[in-house]
């Protein structure tokens, strides 16, 4: 997909969008709860990328030495009896 067909797609998502923020208040009960509900989902969908990414870069780029990468594996031994 082109840039072009890109931009066009958001900006039609974004009307789309606007014109069901505009209809909201009168709305079916049924309606409300819905949206607010496809609204939440979407905003934890993004906030748990965001510390995904956040705890990812912290671990590998706070240092200025280069990560530990054996800290990460963990080895199996076995249980004294």
């Amino acid at each position: 997909m082109s840039s072009q067909g890109l931009m066009k797609e958001m900006h039609t998502l974004g009307e789309k969008f606007l014109l069901k923020l505009q209809k909201l208040p009168t709305a079916d009960p049924v309606e409300i709860v819905s949206f607010f509900v496809v609204l939440l989902f979407i905003l934890t969908v993004l906030v748990l990328l965001i510390i995904a990414c956040s705890c990812c870069c912290y671990s590998c780029c706070s240092r200025d030495e280069r990560p530990d990468h054996s800290r990460w594996k963990t080895q199996a031994r076995p249980i004294a009896h």
